[in-house]
């Protein structure tokens, strides 16, 4: 290398070095390692998983015969258009529940918990995200709870919820009596606004500081969510959520392509969390709102 361009070489990365100085000073490290007042609240279909949980479900059910082949169909078209649109159309999401409840209705809490233990194996693991299930871990490594909050049904989410070694899920309750399923809901379907509502009385419970804590989600149906929280992440966003994140100044992460983000502080992963009843919760997040 000639001494001109050995000079230049040497300037370059000296103004690298300062850029990348000057980030990190102006970004401080997040999460904040051992913040009890702070907490991680992740969506699941699309943010964590690709795809959508009671999908993934109902094929489960569908291999041990719980439904037929039609019924199957409904539930691919359904998949498929959350897929190809990238974003939760209501009238599909509530034709999915209505299908998973008529599907459930007469069996045993238990037995469904034991079956879908089987299918995270199945259909589940494989569709991480890899970089969302390390933005979790970095929360635990801080010793921060993470909490999965979803519209699926709350034993679906506390499934993958243990597996990931996370504290626990809230999702939508299906009403059972007795331990048998009735094909009726406990209150409304956790989604959009009721997701929000839901995270500001596990904050209240948990005595958590929101500005201190960090929530992610691909969907602009989470944005009240989002906004509750001081560090809102938008995670494989929808076209919505992504222009609003722009606009907010909101940390962006897509893991379906290359695309780059901007810096997220991560510590080693390493640990995990103890699960916590999101059954539980969810029926006292009702109760409440009675």
């Amino acid at each position: 290398m000639l001494a001109g361009e050995a000079s230049a070489e040497a300037a370059r990365k000296s103004s690298q070095d300062a850029v990348a100085q000057d980030l990190s000073a102006q970004e401080p490290e997040f999460p904040v390692l051992g913040d009890e007042k702070a907490a991680a609240f992740f969506d699941l279909d699309n943010t964590v998983m690709q795809g959508a949980a009671l999908f993934h479900f109902g094929r489960g059910l569908y291999k041990r015969k719980f439904f037929e082949t039609r019924d199957l169909a409904k539930f691919a078209w359904q998949q498929a258009w959350f897929r190809l649109a990238g974003v939760e159309d209501p009238e599909h999401m509530q034709d999915a529940r209505d299908s998973a409840l008529s599907i459930v209705k007469g069996h045993r809490v238990s037995e469904l918990m034991s079956i879908g233990e089987e299918i995270y194996d199945e259909y589940m693991a494989e569709r991480i995200w890899p970089g969302t299930r390390a933005l979790a871990q970095a929360h635990l490594d801080a010793g921060q709870k993470v909490w999965l909050v979803t519209a699926a049904p709350v034993e679906i989410a506390t499934v993958i919820a243990r597996r990931l070694g996370l504290t626990g899920a809230l999702g939508t309750v299906a009403e059972s009596v007795e331990g048998v399923y009735t094909g009726r809901l406990v209150g409304e379907p956790l989604h959009g606004p009721a997701k929000a509502e839901a995270v500001r009385a596990l904050a209240a419970a948990e005595g958590l500081d929101l500005s201190r804590c960090a929530a992610y989600s691909d969907s602009h149906n989470d944005i009240p969510m989002l906004s509750l929280v001081g560090h809102p992440y938008a995670i494989n966003p929808d076209t919505k959520l992504r222009k609003h994140a722009r606009a907010q100044d909101w940390r962006l992460r897509d893991y379906r392509t290359a695309r780059k983000a901007a810096k997220v502080g991560l510590p080693a992963a390493a640990g995990v969390g103890a699960v916590a009843g999101g059954t539980a919760a969810a029926i006292a997040l009702h109760r409440r709102r009675r």
